[in-house]
């Protein structure tokens, strides 16, 4: 996945925010991460359905 990146970038934030007190980015990030979870599977899955549609 070329988004992997993302990933990194948001849970090292993540981490720097728990480990300097810092509990609203903390939260912040890790609700950041589950949307680019969510919106990065959705977006793979709709690539392969378009190309699964155009191989037929």
């Amino acid at each position: 996945m070329r988004h992997d990146w993302i990933f990194d970038v948001l849970t090292d934030l993540h981490s720097y925010a728990e480990k300097n007190d810092l509990p609203a980015i903390a939260k912040q990030a890790e609700m950041a991460l589950n949307v680019a979870r969510k919106e990065l599977m959705e977006k793979t899955k709709s690539e392969q359905a378009g190309e699964d549609q155009s191989q037929s």
